[in-house]
């Protein structure tokens, strides 16, 4: 699931292979974009901004796109085969000894250089910010802290509070607070909220798979995600799930009710 690692991670891999190199082919899969060809231009530099990327191409150009839920960045040998079917491109960017392919990419926009951090301006401070320092952790702590009735669990997915984490990193922050999910922000400690975000995601930012409990064992890399129904590593009881946030948008909540204690918004227990 693309969450701020992930993008972090897709931008060094895309920068490693097409910076400093002209386009042969360079094709945006897009209504508004279509009639676009970078082709001879130099890709000049990548950069995330939590769950968003921008390549940067020569003559001040930047293309922004999003991976939502299913996109994904394929970086391979110039002629190597595609991993998905070809309607499913949305940018196609070739140099001469590599391809970099976007499928199913989101927000796709071509802007000016300098204009940039104008599509971004609404995020909060980006947890992954090479320059993160204490006036971004005020920031985040500010933001967070707002609105202190608010569920722990939709505040921490709230990109305009701090920009990175999903719902993977969610339960997992909320495991290591020691609260559900569901608990309001002000019985929370904010600052180690927002420290803890900054800790997992920049730990994972170059690996695959992700590890929040320090043991590289496939059952045990994760604390509560995807563990429905087994028992927890910590106290062994049932790690369960509930449903958080409003109807259109709602997400899956992993959580131990032992190690979490508070609110709950409980989904049946699985049979068999």
């Amino acid at each position: 699931m693309p969450e701020g690692d992930t993008i972090f991670r897709t931008a060094a891999v895309l920068r490693d292979a097409l910076v400093p190199h002209v386009l042969t082919r360079g094709e945006l899969r897009h209504p508004r974009l279509s009639t676009v060809d970078l082709t001879g231009r130099a890709v000049v530099g990548v950069r995330s901004v939590g769950k968003h990327l921008f390549i940067r191409f020569s003559a001040g150009l930047s293309f922004r796109s999003h991976l939502a839920m299913d996109g994904i960045w394929q970086v391979t040998a110039l002629r190597a085969r595609w991993r998905r079917a070809a309607h499913q491109a949305r940018a196609v960017l070739l140099t001469e000894s590599r391809q970099a392919i976007g499928f199913l990419l989101q927000e796709m926009a071509l802007v000016d250089t300098a204009d940039e951090d104008r599509l971004v301006a609404h995020l909060g401070p980006d947890l992954l910010d090479p320059a993160w320092g204490p006036d971004h952790l005020a920031r985040a702590v500010a933001r967070l802290t707002a609105d202190p009735s608010r569920e722990i669990g939709v505040a921490l997915l709230d990109q305009r509070v701090m920009a990175g984490v999903g719902n993977v990193f969610k339960a997992e922050i909320c495991f290591l607070l020691g609260v559900s999910p569901w608990t309001p922000v002000s019985d929370v400690d904010a600052a180690r909220a927002v420290a803890l975000s900054r800790d997992l995601l920049d730990r994972n930012k170059m690996v695959v798979d992700r590890i929040t409990t320090g043991d590289q064992r496939r059952d045990r890399r994760l604390w509560v995600y995807g563990r429905r129904g087994t028992p927890c590593l910590v106290c062994g009881g049932e790690v369960l799930v509930g449903s958080q946030g409003p109807d259109t948008r709602e997400r899956i909540a992993y959580y131990c009710p032992r190690c979490q204690p508070g609110p709950v918004q409980q989904i049946s227990r699985p049979h068999g």
